[in-house]
């Protein structure tokens, strides 16, 4: 099923989804199934599976680094795949422009249309590690509105090299990334609202905004997104601070503010326990306000764990 039909069925009721990192290649599945359990009793409608993008890696050869392009991590079609199957709940692949040419792409939508795999991500992907800024793949998409149109182009039959006469065309239900203090290379808000428009009006069906710490700001993105008319569910996406160099990492990372109180609160904390408690309490702080403001999803950024998406889940649905 659709996430906006999803939405649309729960008639006004605030559902419970996540995101999960697929393992590194060589390990065991049955650790991301362990992290999954936990999660399912909250009724999550659609669970997220990211896709990580290639990365270089220098082998040692006769005496020589040789620098070779590896994905460490295994085919998020597949992740999607197989959850789908053990926990008959819908999964969302994500679809980067980095890394991927318009071939790939291709081949994934067809592979998740196989699958029946009905809802994608599409995003435009971060930088590799060597690179300052984000540089499209040769063959590639280099935004994520020209992503979006591709996967709107497969729904109608439209493929790249040909056009497909068939009464089972995929209908793929498209989100976008929103970011609520700005992606960190647009100039302004205002700017990056503009682009977030765009990709709507290319197809795209729903955001889900990066994770945010003040619901105030999330409010107001949501506001100025209605304003320019950009009409589709928008869904907040939640992290809960769970190790002391947060502070440090994830505005670094993100470019996002963290709120005086949250960083005094975890400045006193003396161990990374009571960092993750702190984190616990702020996000179930955070998600009631959400909840009850009738936001239509609490998407949970869960990065493998989830002990303490659940302890707020617990005190919030």
């Amino acid at each position: 099923m659709k996430v906006t039909e999803h939405i649309e069925r729960a008639n006004g009721k605030t559902l419970f989804s996540f995101e999960i990192v697929p393992p590194q290649k060589g390990a065991n599945i049955q650790e991301l199934y362990n992290n999954i359990d936990p999660l399912m009793e909250f009724d999550p409608p659609f669970i997220d599976v990211t896709t990580s993008r290639e990365e270089y890696v220098y082998i040692e050869k006769e005496g020589l680094l040789d620098r070779k392009i590896v994905r460490m991590r295994p085919g998020t079609v597949g992740i999607c795949a197989s959850i789908k199957h053990k926990f008959n709940v819908d999964t969302i692949p994500h679809v980067l422009c980095g890394g991927f040419t318009k071939e790939e792409t291709e081949y994934m939508l067809v592979d998740c249309h196989y699958l029946g795999i009905e809802n994608v991500m599409a995003l435009r992907g971060d930088a590799m590690k060597h690179q300052r800024y984000f540089e499209p793949t040769k063959g590639g998409h280099a935004y994520a509105d020209q992503l979006v149109k591709q996967i709107k182009d497969v729904t109608r039959g439209k493929y790249l090299h040909d056009v497909v006469e068939t009464n089972n065309n995929p209908d793929f239900c498209i989100g976008v990334a929103g970011y609520p203090e700005k992606h960190l290379e647009a100039p302004s808000l205002d700017y990056d609202l503009k682009k977030l428009q765009e990709k709507v009006n290319a197809g795209a069906d729903y955001v889900v905004t990066q994770m945010f710490f003040d619901n105030s700001k999330f409010f107001e993105f949501v506001e100025k997104a209605r304003e320019i008319g950009i009409n589709v569910p928008i869904i907040p996406g939640i992290k809960p601070i769970a190790v002391k160099r947060h502070l440090q990492l994830l505005p670094q990372v993100f470019k996002i503010d963290i709120p005086e109180e949250l960083i005094r609160a975890v400045e006193q904390c003396k161990n990374n326990k009571e960092v993750r408690q702190v984190g616990i309490e702020w996000g179930i702080q955070q998600s009631r306000e959400l909840k009850e403001a009738g936001v239509p999803v609490l998407h949970y950024y869960s990065m493998g764990k989830s002990n303490n998406i659940k302890a707020i889940a617990s005190e919030v649905f």
